[in-house]
């Protein structure tokens, strides 16, 4: 049982809405709460145990989890639920990416493959776009996409295999999803070797009409969208514990 809950903060009280949230659930369920900087954590002045959670942005987390020994997580684009892509989709690094002929370089999707926050995915579209992963360690791993026309895009939570809320993110907030297809890909996903017992699964509403994935998000670091505050809460303890049970603390 969580008694104790760190929230990260970035100086000044600035946080998360989701984080607040979440630290007002929780305290009103006579938790402890304190707010960390990521300064903080990583000086190793957070005791980690079964009783305490660590609520953070995804670079927080990821150093949480290695103190955990932790390292692999499933990716956003699970094998499970590639048939629900609609579109193709490949892995490369920079380097590969780079060194490709110009106009196979063009129109396409990319995003970073495993510091998925690395930057925001975005469309190649000219040598400009293509020159903006200079930056980049030359090694570092890309998911590609071919381009398609989204109309609207949602959020799907769930909880222990159970579709606990569905938030409108982008475009057309009245255009339904085929829900078919969605728990046809989330039953995929449960019975893979790369599901966990929390996440959100976003998908969209295609020109052709179709429902397709967009991408599979770990349940640990989440936009809750205004998802119900009680249930976004339940959803980030419950991927937290199974993280815990993963964990080399000694439980």
């Amino acid at each position: 049982m969580i008694t104790k809950a760190y929230i990260q903060e970035y100086g000044n009280g600035k946080t998360e809405p989701e984080f607040l949230e979440v630290k007002n659930v929780l305290e009103s369920r006579g938790a402890d709460c304190e707010f960390f900087t990521i300064k903080k954590l990583h000086r190793n002045q957070i005791r980690l145990n079964k009783e305490t959670l660590i609520v953070g942005d995804h670079s927080s987390m990821l150093y949480t989890f290695k103190r955990l020994g932790i390292s692999s997580f499933t990716s956003s684009y699970p094998q499970s639920l590639r048939p629900y892509l609609k579109r193709t989709a490949w892995e490369t690094t920079v380097k590969k990416l780079m060194m490709q002929n110009h106009e196979e370089s063009l129109n396409i999707f990319v995003k970073p493959k495993s510091k998925i926050k690395l930057f925001t995915g975005f469309v190649i579209n000219s040598q400009h776009d293509l020159l903006r992963l200079e930056s980049f360690s030359k090694e570092t791993a890309l998911f590609c996409s071919s381009v398609v026309e989204w109309l609207s895009e949602f959020r799907v939570f769930v909880n222990q295999s159970e579709i606990v809320g569905i938030k409108n993110y982008s475009g057309n907030e009245n255009l339904q999803l085929d829900m078919d297809v969605v728990k046809t890909a989330i039953k995929d996903f449960e019975n893979s070797d790369e599901r966990t017992d929390a996440y959100g699964i976003d998908f969209g509403i295609l020109s052709s009409g179709e429902t397709a994935l967009v991408e599979w998000n770990d349940g640990y670091a989440l936009g809750s969208y205004g998802l119900d505050k009680e249930i976004y809460t339940d959803l980030i303890l419950s991927r937290w514990e199974e993280i815990l049970q993963e964990s080399n603390l000694n439980l």
